[in-house]
């Protein structure tokens, strides 16, 4: 797998020593995007697709216990947003999530996939659910995400205007805040982030640049981005007729359940699985979260 839209013209770029091969044992490919960006993604597997899309801080590393428990009977790819992971960096993209979502329809024309799963989870779901809306995927697994503005949400909306804040942008580049102190806060079992696993996502973001430019822009974008976020929302009568699975952590401090009694209201027809876990329910309780999945590609 992973030789169509794959890197001809270049080098391959060096795995950095940091990526635990361990618990992240898989092949690295990189898909070669319009001016010139590389994508990193897994491919594992073989049969049906599901492509898996992340959110922030992470990378393809939040999938590796979905990706071990399905690629026995699926082809599971999972690629790394433009600056996380082991993709590129570019200087001159956006970050914000129309612009990831605009390169995530890239490496699926790229990798030529149809017909798959997609499975997302944080900003992966305003990221990857464009694909859904455009009819290109044909059942949907949604983690604790979202695809509507927050200005009507006024906790969501005073998080966002702290994490926007002057002092939001200084704690994200000088103290990589985002995978240094959010992650972990929104793990109801922190015992479950062990030191090795955490080092995994702070590791990408080595400098004030890197955090600024990637994750912050994702940060102020939960406000700014909400014409985008509105945009996905009024369509979202499309997405009732794809079968859809939520699976949501509900002790997540950020996406609480009332996040997902909109799901419920937007999409009643979807099968919905409630566990006691956080933001992460699939790195909290991958079996919990395999159970459900699988039983639903199967039906």
């Amino acid at each position: 797998m992973g030789t169509v839209g794959t890197m001809t013209t270049r080098s391959r770029p060096e795995v950095p020593s940091w990526v635990d091969t361990e618990a992240y044992p898989f092949a690295h490919h990189w898909a070669e995007l319009p001016g010139g960006r590389r994508m990193h993604y897994l491919d594992e597997g073989a049969g049906e697709t599901i492509l898996f899309v992340h959110g922030t801080p992470t990378w393809s590393f939040e999938w590796r216990h979905l990706v071990r428990g399905l690629s026995g009977t699926h082809r599971c790819v999972a690629p790394d947003l433009l600056g996380f992971g082991l993709s590129d960096r570019p200087r001159d993209f956006a970050y914000t999530p129309e612009a990831h979502a605009e390169a995530i329809e890239s490496f699926v024309d790229a990798l030529g996939l149809a017909d798959f799963t997609l499975v997302a989870h944080d900003f992966g779901g305003p990221i990857g659910i464009p694909l859904a809306l455009a009819g290109r995927a044909r059942r949907l697994v949604v983690l604790n995400s979202w695809m509507w503005s927050f200005d009507d949400d006024a906790d969501m909306a005073r998080k966002a205007r702290i994490a926007s804040s002057r002092i939001g942008g200084f704690l994200y580049r000088r103290l990589n805040f985002s995978p240094r102190v959010i992650l972990p806060s929104a793990y109801a079992d922190r015992k479950k982030l062990t030191r090795e696993i955490h080092r995994q996502y702070l590791a990408p973001f080595p400098d004030a640049w890197s955090r600024g430019a990637v994750l912050w822009t994702l940060a102020r974008s939960l406000l700014g981005s909400g014409a985008f976020y509105d945009s996905l929302w009024r369509r979202r009568d499309a997405l009732r007729s794809v079968p859809t699975l939520i699976v949501w952590g509900m002790e997540d401090p950020a996406f609480g359940p009332r996040l997902l009694e909109r799901w419920r209201a937007a999409l009643p027809d979807a099968h919905v699985v409630e566990l006691p876990a956080g933001h992460w329910p699939h790195e909290e309780l991958p079996d919990l979260v395999l159970a459900p999945v699988r039983a639903f590609l199967a039906g």
